[in-house]
């Protein structure tokens, strides 16, 4: 159609990265834009930004400057998380405009995406645009807490939360719209609900989402949980997890050391690693077979090679799955920048080395048992052949008959067959019947 005005995104970081650049791509529609596939003759390019690490902020910058040289005749807009917190994040690229919120980007005239209305217009309008197999809930964003290393908090703000209600009745609209998993996600998951009235936690809201979509779509949907920090690891997040019979066996904890001295200097001294491994032991009774993350910061200052391998052997000695492994960087403007003792950077290297080595054992050990359970179940992302990721969070590749009629979004009921891949942590799988049907989350069919 001519006079069609047209967009391109490319987003960096994580799911609550990926649920603005959803809220803002749909915001962009409804005033008339297109999305294009690529960037080539798209009159606005916009990069999503990430600043969590400097690596991942040099890598949006190098991003955006690769589209202006690329693309000299469109319009171009850094948004997000480097463009708040990294200063003098565009200098020396010139004709790039910068907007230090994402929602920025459509504010001409001013438009509030608070709440995101990112899966709502696509639950309404039948999420045949949105790109994600598995949807994205925002239930938080921003961080109160100062965790020395992080800069974060500059780039989000301080915490803020959505309402329980809000949240349940976005999750009903997913549903019906379609999808089969849903993620909770926020930045903090451990501060929700510090700024609502009668301060619910995270748990109280995990048990309202979890039975409103047991009520509305029974057997026919499952929930995932983003990042958790390490002190919401309570009796109370054991006896809620427990009675969630849809929420996906998987938790991720942003541990980031093991060792107290490290942590007291990360400022992150309101757990203890003890107490995790505690949780996670009662947690395998009630969950025998699960999916267990953990970030790992490693080579902060002062950093001991002792205290490296207090992290290391208890990494070792966790029922991990897999690992996201960080050599510290330093970050302008957060407290440890100046900390004496930064290490030399081969030395952090090798240590993420050492790290990143244990939790690939750890992963492909891991994916042979689950290649030996009776049942598992896939959220179709790709169709022909079928693939998605299972309720154990490993990616799943259907072999053999089973593949007409299955639909991106599907959740599949499969049988493991064997492991394949790179690490072999890929799982083989046939069709559980010849026409797969919804299953619950532990891979028992309704």
């Amino acid at each position: 159609m001519d006079g069609e005005r047209t967009f391109y995104f490319r987003t960096l970081g994580c799911k609550v990265n990926a649920y603005d650049a959803q809220a803002l791509r749909e915001e962009l529609c409804a005033r008339g834009y297109v999305e294009a596939a690529s960037p080539d003759g798209a009159d606005l390019l916009v990069v999503n930004t990430c600043a969590v690490t400097a690596r991942a902020a040099s890598e949006s910058r190098r991003i955006a400057a690769a589209l202006r040289r690329d693309h000299p005749d469109a319009e171009i807009i850094a948004a997000g998380c480097a463009v708040r917190a990294v200063p003098d994040f565009l200098a020396g690229l010139p004709d790039i405009a910068a907007a230090p919120r994402i929602a920025d980007v459509a504010a001409a005239p001013p438009v509030s995406l608070q709440p995101p209305s990112g899966s709502q217009a696509a639950a309404q309008a039948g999420v045949s645009d949105f790109p994600r197999a598995r949807a994205v809930v925002k239930v938080q964003d921003g961080c109160s807490h100062g965790c020395a290393y992080c800069i974060v908090p500059r780039a989000r703000g301080a915490s803020r939360s959505r309402p329980v209600a809000q949240v349940t009745a976005e999750a009903l609209r997913l549903a019906a719209a379609g999808f089969r998993e849903i993620v909770l996600s926020g930045i903090n998951l451990g501060h929700y609900g510090r700024d609502l009235p009668q301060t619910p936690d995270f748990w109280d809201l995990l048990s309202a989402v979890g039975h409103a979509l047991n009520a509305a779509h029974p057997g026919m949907t499952r929930l995932r949980l983003s990042s958790l920090d390490p002190g919401m690891l309570t009796p109370k997040a054991r006896d809620v997890l427990a009675a969630q019979p849809s929420l996906c066996p998987h938790l991720h904890v942003s541990l980031q050391s093991a060792d107290p001295g490290v942590l007291a200097a990360m400022r992150r001294g309101h757990y203890r690693p003890a107490e995790v491994a505690d949780f996670i032991a009662g947690l395998s009774r009630i969950w025998p077979v699960m999916a267990l993350g953990a970030d790992i910061l490693t080579g902060f200052p002062g950093e001991s090679e002792a205290a490296f391998r207090t992290t290391l052997e208890f990494c070792r000695a966790l029922p991990l799955t897999y690992a996201h492994v960080f050599p510290y960087s330093r970050r302008p403007g957060s407290l440890a920048a100046v900390f004496p003792g930064h290490l030399p950077a081969g030395v952090k290297k090798e240590r993420a080395h050492i790290l990143r080595d244990m939790a690939k054992e750890k992963k492909t050990a891991f994916a042979r048992t689950v290649a030996t359970l009776p049942r598992l179940t896939f959220v179709a992302e790709r169709v022909r052949p079928a693939r998605g990721v299972c309720e154990y969070y490993l990616e799943c590749r259907l072999d053999g008959p089973g593949q007409g009629g299955i639909l991106p979004r599907q959740l599949v009921a499969a049988v493991p067959i064997g492991v394949a891949g790179t690490d072999a942590t890929d799982i083989l799988v046939r069709a559980a019947s010849a026409r797969p049907r919804q299953a619950g989350p532990q891979g028992d069919a309704p």
